[in-house]
């Protein structure tokens, strides 16, 4: 059984200037996904797939590889992340590097951890998923969301939770944006990495922020520092 981690990481981000190599207290923020997934004993290899030289020698200096630069096509701010990993697997293979499971794991993911990572491989085999992936609940629930039209004028979204608490609400989650697992045989048949057959492990909201603009780079760092002890 042979496992392999790819860190997906191109260039040219344009709300944050440089954002998978920005310090992040202290160090590159594409540091932790790669300390974590080296330090983890999970992969036989921990690759970035890059198009980018800057972020190729960032990558290096913190002990992953580059076995070979992402194409143009899958550098655009179109690829999804299904894209880049299916060329990545397949020119794997064309250089007959054959994995039984990956992991894809995002650059801006500082809370990953050792253990969610081991946690979520060990669900993949267990429960013979496609893939696997963590997911955090809406801190408000979904199902009273509100919808306001071009007037002005405010709406239920689903009107027939009116007048239903909160706490009777079935819970909602959305992906955590960290990592996930799959069966590499499965990926490269379905090409999706969240299918009919994907599990997932729930994560406290602590644990988890999407990183898209400055105030959610701030944010990041307030609660890396709360869950480290930080202070300043």
């Amino acid at each position: 059984m042979a496992n392999v981690a790819v860190i997906t990481a191109r260039g040219g981000s344009k709300r944050i200037p440089q954002k998978n190599i920005k310090n992040f207290r202290g160090k590159p923020i594409i540091a932790y996904s790669i300390e974590t997934a080296l330090e983890s004993g999970l992969f036989d290899m921990v690759m970035v797939s890059t198009d980018d030289n800057e972020i190729a020698a960032v990558t290096k200096k913190y002990g992953a590889e580059i076995p070979f630069f992402r194409s143009i096509k899958n550098s655009d701010d179109y690829s999804g992340t299904a894209d880049v990993m299916l060329e990545v697997l397949e020119e794997l293979l064309r250089n007959n590097m054959n994995f039984d499971y990956a992991c894809c794991i995002y650059p801006t993911a500082p809370f990953i951890s050792k253990t969610n990572l081991k946690k979520s491989f060990d669900l993949l085999k267990e429960k013979k998923f496609d893939s696997v992936f963590p997911v955090c609940s809406f801190s408000y629930p979904i199902l009273r969301a509100l919808t306001i039209n071009n007037d002005g004028k405010v709406t239920m979204t689903w009107p027939e939770n009116l007048k239903k608490r909160s706490q009777d609400l079935a819970p909602s989650y959305h992906d955590a944006g960290q990592f996930y697992w799959m069966d590499v045989n499965s990926f490269l048949k379905e090409k999706k990495l969240f299918t009919d057959n994907s599990g997932t492990i729930i994560l406290d909201e602590l644990e988890v922020q999407d990183i898209d603009n400055e105030t959610d780079w701030k944010l990041a760092e307030l609660k890396y520092a709360m869950l480290n002890g930080f202070h300043g």
